[in-house]
């Protein structure tokens, strides 16, 4: 594959909450240029449809060349997907494929994000990047529709990072809706009986980057470390950020049905990143200290 000589990676989603923060912590001697569906001038991203060939084809040839691709635009609206699957496939789907097909060209590494959503939760251990997948939900199957669009264009040059149960300090988020229903009552429920790794942004991106730079192609995994279900994280929200006069109770995933299935266990091996970046990511409830800033 031949390199790019170019210092400057595109980020797409970049008006998103962890696109955002991508560009935000762009490594020393790397520049970047953020895309979003639509232009979005407070973070200078340039309005790109991905689903088009012809755009993205522009992209490359006015703004390149590009050292990679960090691919973190999606559908991620996970009930609301359940209603429109041909929308969700074009956005999660199709742009991965032609993301890869023009990084393939450009001979450059693509990074795409993925999720855990591309796992059916029966798993009682972690899951490790080779595990099969089995998604249940449009969500899911479209990004592993993007994964595998992406692996089967560019296969010497996508590497796929699935991550889960994310938040940062742009975007609406769990930490945040948890406190804001907090402000209007005395209690809260939340599910007990979903497992997973509650991830922030602030330790996710710089893993991206490190994944882009250094990383081989392939499926890693990327997740804070340690693991709860969303009670634990409500609990750990609502602990941290001081506040004792209110509740926050446990329930099962019955009690608040949804259009989409979540997996019930989602926990996922992050040795290979680990292995990388010679530590793990941080713990989720250090990194949701940081985040909350306690």
């Amino acid at each position: 594959m031949n390199e790019s000589n170019s210092n400057k990676v595109l980020i797409t989603g970049a008006a998103g909450m962890l696109g955002s923060q991508l560009l935000l912590a762009v490594p020393e001697g790397v520049a970047a240029l953020g895309t979003d569906l639509r232009e979005a001038p407070g973070v200078g991203a340039l309005g790109v449809d991905l689903t088009d060939e012809d755009q993205v084809a522009e992209l490359f040839r006015e703004h390149g060349p590009f050292k990679g691709v960090i691919h973190a635009a999606a559908y991620t609206a996970v009930d609301k997907a359940e209603e429109e699957p041909e929308l969700v496939e074009r956005v999660n789907g199709l742009a991965c494929g032609v993301l890869a097909r023009a990084s393939a060209v450009a001979g450059i590494p693509l990074v795409m994000v993925s999720t855990d959503f591309v796992f059916d939760g029966e798993a009682s251990v972690p899951y490790e990047p080779r595990h099969p997948t089995n998604p249940l939900s449009v969500y899911g199957r479209t990004k592993l529709s993007g994964e595998q669009q992406a692996l089967e264009f560019h296969p010497d040059g996508t590497r796929i990072v699935r991550t889960q149960w994310l938040y940062g300090p742009r975007g609406k988020h769990f930490p945040g809706t948890i406190l804001g229903l907090l402000e209007e009552r005395d209690h809260v429920r939340v599910v007990s009986d979903q497992i997973g790794s509650p991830t922030s942004t602030l330790e996710l991106a710089p893993a991206l980057w490190d994944v882009l730079l250094k990383g081989e192609p392939g499926i890693w995994h990327a997740t804070c470390e340690g693991e709860g279900s969303w009670y634990d994280f409500a609990c750990a929200t609502v602990e941290l950020s001081g506040i004792e006069d209110r509740e926050v109770q446990p329930c099962p995933t019955e009690e608040f049905p949804r259009p989409a299935h979540r997996p019930p266990y989602s926990v996922l091996d992050c040795e290979r990143l680990t292995a990388l970046r010679g530590a793990p990511m941080a713990h989720w409830r250090d990194a949701l200290k940081t985040f909350l800033g306690s």
